[in-house]
């Protein structure tokens, strides 16, 4: 499934710091609703990133970079599959 990814801080980024709270919103990319809100980490997003989708590692270091420097971080047009959606607690129909 094609999803957007929204990343929000929870805390401000303490340098020195590895990983910060974060809230991602996956909305399916075709525009219809099914918004979900899932609580993570910048470590565990980043890793569920390079090990569950075909993104090239600039545009994961891109969105990295962005996920510290700012409070909110997009990547759009995102293939994550089912199991992986699931395994996140989006409910896949």
């Amino acid at each position: 499934m094609r999803v957007n990814l929204i990343s929000q801080t929870s805390a401000k980024f303490v340098p020195g710091m590895s990983t910060i709270p974060l809230t991602l919103t996956i909305r399916p990319s075709c525009g219809v609703p099914g918004d979900y809100k899932y609580a993570t980490d910048s470590s565990a997003l980043l890793k569920m990133l390079r090990r569950e989708t075909d993104l090239p590692a600039s545009v994961i270091g891109n969105f990295e970079t962005k996920l510290y420097d700012t409070t909110e971080s997009r990547l759009l047009g995102v293939e994550l599959n089912d199991r992986t959606l699931t395994e996140i607690g989006y409910f896949v129909d």
